[in-house]
């Protein structure tokens, strides 16, 4: 093959399934290899186990070598999508170059038209839209709907969540798309949809809960919580933040202390690495940090803790009784909620923000 000959994305994804376990160790070697899967956190290589990719096809084609899913994000794709959110890569002939690169092809010569045949972003998702991109997130959030009256209400009352009259960072799609891979069938399902936001406001992704058509579960689905757009660095937010703020992974998590600290602005980063990798707000001056009781929870704690210190933040981290703050609020009620948190707050944000339990 010449210099002059070129592989295109299909081929250059083809030839990287091939080596796929060599690919993962290469650009994602925070993870490890669990039987016929690579796990890592996500697709910048952070510690967890979130992402999957498999490393060897199954039979009569399904399951197909190479291709990834970020089970707390619903993000998927295929190898060249690694190597491009690995490296940071924007352009596309990048991406090719260094895919090439790797596999010890030829390089092509300079061409003067744009590579074709291939989106920038993610994998499309079952609306035909691309999944990763901020512009189909806001797409999927101007024709959604406010929760009151709605399934995404059933919802968040039956996980004990009340305080819901001024949450406009929620809404309701009635006939949310939802395919679990690029190989099966397109579904759909009603679905909370929640704004992830830049600290301007900006809306630059969603996140969606498919739920159950009576609204008092989740969809039976294999994941029924994906986000889509542009998450790094940004969060669902509840209130606006000036001093203080609560951070977690969960939606419902962070709405857990709105029903006992309705003043506290509050921020759901939705997984361990999106909350280790949260950009914190200019006039911050103390970050409670939601725990989550798993390892990928303390991974995130320690990034954060380590972060703070450097930015001149105070952080303090709050822990829950149970796995997370919504099994406390549903199983151990308000009133123990304000007493779990008590003596982990900062002293002069308890007058300031955990007021009495009144329902």
């Amino acid at each position: 093959m010449t210099n002059a000959q070129s592989w295109d994305a299909g081929d250059l994804a083809r030839r990287l399934a091939e080596n796929a376990e060599a690919v993962c160790r290469h650009y994602l070697s925070a993870g490890r290899r669990h039987g016929n899967y690579w796990l890592v956190g996500d697709v910048h290589n952070m510690p967890g186990r979130s992402l999957y990719v498999r490393l060897h096809g199954g039979p009569h084609g399904r399951g197909r070598a190479g291709k990834w899913t970020d089970g707390a994000t619903g993000q998927h794709g295929d190898l060249l999508d690694i190597i491009r959110e690995s490296l940071g890569l924007l352009d596309f002939r990048d991406v090719a170059d260094e895919a090439r690169r790797f596999l010890s092809l030829p390089q092509p010569e300079p061409r003067q038209t744009a590579d074709r045949g291939r989106s920038h972003a993610f994998s499309h998702d079952a609306s035909g839209q691309a999944s990763g991109t901020a512009d189909a997130a806001r797409r999927l959030w101007a024709m959604s709907r406010p929760i009151a009256g709605t399934l995404a209400e059933t919802w968040l009352r039956h996980r004990d969540l009340t305080r819901l009259t001024d949450l406009p960072s929620l809404r309701f799609h009635p006939d949310c798309y939802y395919r679990a891979d690029a190989d099966s069938p397109t579904e759909t399902w009603p679905a909370m949809i929640a704004a992830v936001t830049d600290l301007d406001g900006r809306v630059t992704g969603v996140h969606r809960t498919w739920l159950a058509r009576d609204g008092k579960g989740k969809a039976p689905v294999a994941m029924p919580r994906r986000a889509m757009g542009d998450l790094l660095g940004n969060a669902v937010r509840f209130g606006a933040v000036f001093d203080v703020l609560a951070a977690g992974e969960g939606i419902e998590t962070a709405l857990s202390l709105h029903e006992v600290m309705p003043a506290l602005p509050l921020a759901a980063c939705l997984s361990s690495a999106h909350l280790a990798a949260m950009v914190f707000p200019p006039t911050l001056r103390r970050l409670y940090v939601l725990r989550d009781d798993d390892p990928a929870g303390d991974h995130a704690v320690t990034t954060l803790q380590a972060r703070t210190q450097e930015a001149g933040i105070e952080c303090l981290v709050l822990s829950p009784r149970l796995a997370d703050f919504n099994d406390d609020l549903r199983y151990l009620g308000r009133g123990a909620m304000r007493a779990i948190l008590h003596p982990q707050l900062a002293p002069q944000d308890v007058a300031r923000f955990l007021h009495p339990v009144t329902h």
